[in-house]
Formats: C-alpha cells, structure tokens, sequence
C-alpha cells in the first residue's frame, strides 16, 4: 500500500511560469466515489493511462493505488464519469528540495490553479514559494473528486 502526503494551495500569480516545464495534458474522470474512498481514470498526453484508487479523506495523508492501463482501455472509461470531466495542464517547478506541481484547470474549472506539493513524511516543511496563495489542505471543497462533481467553489479566491 503506498501513501500519498501531500500540501495543496491556490496560486496567487504567475511567477511560477518562469521555472515550469513543459508541462502535460491531463484528462480524468471519477467512476466511483463513496465514503471517503474513490477510483479515478486518468490518461496523460493521449499516452499514458492509470487507475487509481483512493482513501482516507481529505487529509495531509491518504492511501493510494495506481495501475497502468493501456489507453485504448482506459478512454472507454470516462464514458462511465460521475460528474464532469477534469482537464488540465499539469508543470513541475523545483522550489528547493521539493517538486511543485501547478494545475491550470480548463473546461468546467476554467480559471483555477492549484499547485501540490508531496513529501515523505507529515514533518516536512517544503519551502513554500511567494507565489502561493491560501492552503487547501484537507477542504474537501478542492479535492479533484469534489470539483468533478459539483464544479468550482462560489469564490475560488476567498481565504481557503
């Protein structure tokens, strides 16, 4: 069983853009969603697809399962989406010891942008950037599972 830790903010700016990668096509959909547990289809620049499953709430910490899918399978799932389809921009910019990943939401979510950070341990203290904005940590209001099923909170850019 693998762990997944990790801290989640809005972005207050632009600022990250200079330090970004290229950045990747990202498309998924939640095809189960119950009690504090859910499974995700996601496919990767039409290249690369995964089912994941996860559980624990909407804390720092949560378990989580992923397998490879070949993407001529895993299209026929979002057939199956509850909700709206997720798409988004997916760039990576290193701030110190830690990889900051920054999704810029289109479609439905259009005009959000979350950056996440994972660490190895709950103790961890990256380093966070100037152009972070509120924490979401743990607002279930902005897990990819609640913004597929019931869109974008009434003010993004209200104190989280």
């Amino acid at each position: 069983m693998a762990k997944e830790i990790e801290r989640k903010f809005l972005v207050r700016n632009d600022s990250w853009k200079s330090g970004a990668d290229g950045g990747s096509r990202i498309q998924q959909a939640y095809i189960l969603a119950m009690d504090g547990r859910n499974m995700r289809v996601r496919v990767r620049d039409k290249r690369k697809a995964t089912l994941t499953i996860k559980a624990g709430g909407h804390g720092m910490t949560r378990d989580e399962f992923e397998f490879d899918v070949p993407v001529d399978e895993a299209l026929p799932l979002f057939q199956l989406k509850l909700g709206n389809l997720i798409e988004k921009t997916r760039y990576k910019v290193k701030v110190a010891r830690h990889v900051w990943e920054i999704d810029v939401y289109a479609g439905a979510l259009q005009g959000l942008i979350v950056a996440e950070v994972e660490m190895k341990s709950e103790k961890e203290t990256p380093e966070i950037p100037e152009w972070i904005g509120p924490e979401l940590t743990g607002n279930p209001a902005y897990s990819n599972q609640a913004l597929a099923l019931s869109g974008l909170p009434a003010d993004i850019y209200a104190e989280a």
